[in-house]
């Protein structure tokens, strides 16, 4: 039976800045928290298990099996904590980016894919425009006028 797929490369973007985590024990229960992210991906992608396990493995260049993955998407297996760089692959074959950033925004980081971080760094330069904008404008206020040149 085919899986449904909730997000069809979907990317909801949310634009509250995260907030860093500091307080004790905020991150406590992260990695379930890991592991219902890699359960939510494998559920809604249309692909089987096994093929996921074939691209991952083929991405990092190491064996990774359905077992494998069945066994990182379930939070009762503490045993069978999702490393990291298999849950990153899995986010990449999958294209679940809305997924990653969920769990990024946890640590208070977003998610850009690919070309978008353009766009932010847009957002960048209008701002050093502005800054350099406000400061020209107070600068004009105060500055004198140079009268080098003329003739007396």
């Amino acid at each position: 039976m085919a899986k449904t797929q909730d997000h069809p490369n979907q990317y909801g973007f949310v634009f509250e800045a995260p907030t860093v985590a500091s307080a004790p024990a905020e991150l406590a229960g992260l990695e379930r928290q890991i592991s219902r992210a890699a359960a939510e991906i494998l559920k809604t992608d249309e692909r089987s298990r096994e093929v996921l396990a074939a691209e991952i493995s083929v991405l990092l260049d190491e064996d990774v099996s359905r077992a494998m993955l069945d066994a990182y998407a379930s939070p009762a297996r503490d045993g069978h904590k999702v490393i990291m760089s298999r849950f990153l692959a899995l986010v990449a074959v999958t294209g679940r980016h809305d997924v990653l950033d969920r769990i990024m925004r946890e640590i208070g980081a977003a998610v850009l894919v690919g070309e978008e971080v353009h766009t932010a760094r847009i957002g960048q330069i209008d701002a050093q425009i502005a800054r350099l904008n406000k400061e020209r404008q107070r600068l004009k206020v105060i500055a004198p006028l140079i009268r080098g040149g003329e003739s007396q």
